[in-house]
């Protein structure tokens, strides 16, 4: 269900469910490990590292955010739980990989083969998550098990799921968006508030392609999971909300 909100960003418009969304590609993509945190960090840095465990040393913080899809549907007041990235680049990434001076383009990648990218003056705001949970719950396979980005000021694809490596570069030669996908469906920042939702293209005028694309996008997302489920895998309870 679809409902208008005055307090949605531009071109926005609020759902009441949150269902499993994404790239058609990647609609029958799924974690590898689901109940495995494994983050490889690499790129431009002195020493490339591996991050498991350490990551829940970090003060853990809840909070309540906004989900704002760059196909233009929102979920709002989503509780979310995790590990500041702020904490995370500070405590970890930065002693173990030591990152060299101006590795300020972040490329996170998924277990699904998805990747993104952020840049590192966005990733250190406070309201920056990397999230094991959901509503109170273990974060579910659909909503990006075992870990993923919450970024609450950028659009959806930003927000990476499944995340298993981190890659800090001085610049981005070494990234592309998924084939086949044009890299101009990536816009460098990606910020909800100035509908960055595409590079060269205004925010507006792409809102009625992007929507045309919605229902297409959900059902397959919603088949494909459904398929994962019938094959045995576990399920989190949020992932039915």
């Amino acid at each position: 269900m679809n409902q208008a909100h005055p307090s949605l960003p531009p071109g926005q418009i609020a759902r009441t469910t949150f269902d499993r969304f994404g790239l058609g590609l990647f609609a029958n993509r799924f974690p590898t490990s689901p109940s495995l945190i494994r983050i490889e960090i690499a790129g431009d840095v002195e020493k490339p590292a591996v991050v498991e465990n350490q990551i829940f040393n970090l003060p853990r913080i809840e909070q309540i955010s906004d989900f704002h899809c760059v196909t233009t549907w929102s979920v709002l007041a989503l509780k979310w739980g995790g590990f500041r990235f702020s904490d995370f680049y500070e405590r970890i990434v930065v002693p173990l990989a030591a990152p060299r001076t101006g590795a300020s383009f972040v490329v996170l990648k998924g277990q699904d083969g998805f990747r993104v990218s952020m840049q590192l003056q966005d990733l250190l705001q406070p309201d920056v998550l990397l999230a094991d949970s959901l509503n109170d719950e273990p974060l579910g396979i659909a909503h990006g098990a075992p870990l993923r980005l919450v970024a609450p000021a950028h659009y959806g694809y930003k927000n990476m799921k499944h995340i298993c490596a981190i890659e800090f570069w001085t610049d981005g030669r070494h990234y592309s968006f998924p084939f086949p996908y044009p890299n101009l469906m990536d816009h460098p920042r990606g910020r909800v508030a100035y509908e960055e939702r595409a590079k060269l293209i205004p925010g507006a005028w792409i809102r009625i392609l992007y929507r045309a694309l919605i229902p297409l996008a959900r059902r397959k997302s919603r088949k494909a999971l459904e398929r994962y489920m019938g094959k045995g895998n576990e399920i989190n309870q949020s992932d039915r909300r």
